[in-house]
């Protein structure tokens, strides 16, 4: 007689602790990598050891902007381009908070793109993750300010020209004290840049590079998804270190990618209490107690 061997328990996918899979299958398109950068912010959860309790997300609006709503995180889904004065306020409200802004290109840095700027200026203690798929995707594949020339969109049938934004170049030159760039094939760098990113203190900024196989793949007949992680797997070069002035992102050229910054500099809060010691004369002046602890 054959003996079967008992049926093996299910395991559990170690990241799903952090999803609110009541809201699972999410909506995003297939072939679309903001879902594998939300596996990447999950296991950076895992390997950093962050009380969960002290972690806040906030986004825009936007495809990137539904990831506040899939996370089982304390998250804000914003206004268009009010992601980080929102997480703004809350990490002035209660500064033992780790706010995450995660959020989309057109939502960052085109109508977001002032408070991206100063933000960045005054070294607000935030981590920004930007999903950056060249278009805004949620809202019909228009143009935004990272279209590269000469990509079609719908707002662009004969082909962008507008020069586009180089991101990190922009955070860079406005304060911001760790920049990196990867790409969704990157998945082992972006989760360790996103660890590092949750022992920063400052304002932090990660560009991740995603398909959009819906809209600007198919708009610009470049294929699936599969199709630009190939790409991606090709053409990238990492250079840590890099200039951001050399990292800039052309149509299909070369990806110049990994850490270009990490600095130190003092942070708004830090900044606040020095001044308020100077005015009241005392050596430091403790952060007011939050009423939300």
């Amino acid at each position: 007689m054959i003996e079967l061997e008992p049926a093996a328990e299910a395991v559990e996918n170690p990241v799903e602790q952090f999803l609110r899979m009541d809201r699972i299958p999410h909506i995003w398109c297939p072939g679309c990598g903001i879902g594998t950068t939300v596996n990447c912010f999950a296991r950076a959860l895992l390997d950093c050891g962050v009380d969960l309790n002290k972690v806040a997300v906030v986004s825009g609006i936007g495809c990137s902007g539904r990831v506040a709503g899939y996370v089982k995180l304390d998250s804000f889904h914003t206004t268009h381009g009010r992601a980080i004065p929102f997480a703004t306020g809350l990490k002035l409200a209660n500064p033992s908070l780790n706010v995450v802004v995660y959020s989309g290109d057109g939502d960052l840095s085109a109508i977001g793109g002032n408070h991206l700027i100063h933000a960045a200026r005054r070294n607000i203690d935030l981590k920004v993750i930007c999903v950056n798929n060249f278009i805004y995707a949620m809202t019909g594949g228009q143009s935004g300010p990272t279209t590269p020339a000469p990509a079609t969109t719908s707002t662009s049938p004969y082909g962008a020209f507008e020069p586009a934004f180089n991101l990190p170049h922009l955070v860079d030159a406005a304060g911001a004290v760790y920049v990196a760039r990867w790409t969704a094939f990157h998945v082992r760098q972006l989760t360790r840049s996103m660890t590092e990113i949750f022992n920063k203190k400052g304002f932090c900024f990660i560009e991740v590079l995603s398909p959009c196989p819906t809209l600007f793949e198919r708009r610009n007949k470049l294929g699936e998804g599969l199709d630009t992680m190939k790409y991606y797997k090709e053409k990238s070069k990492i250079r840590n270190g890099a200039p951001t002035s050399e990292v800039a992102l052309g149509f299909r050229d070369e990806i110049i990618v990994g850490k270009f910054v990490d600095r130190e500099r003092p942070d708004y809060a830090d900044l606040m209490r020095e001044r308020l010691s100077l005015e009241l004369g005392n050596a430091y002046v403790e952060a007011p107690a939050c009423v939300c602890d």
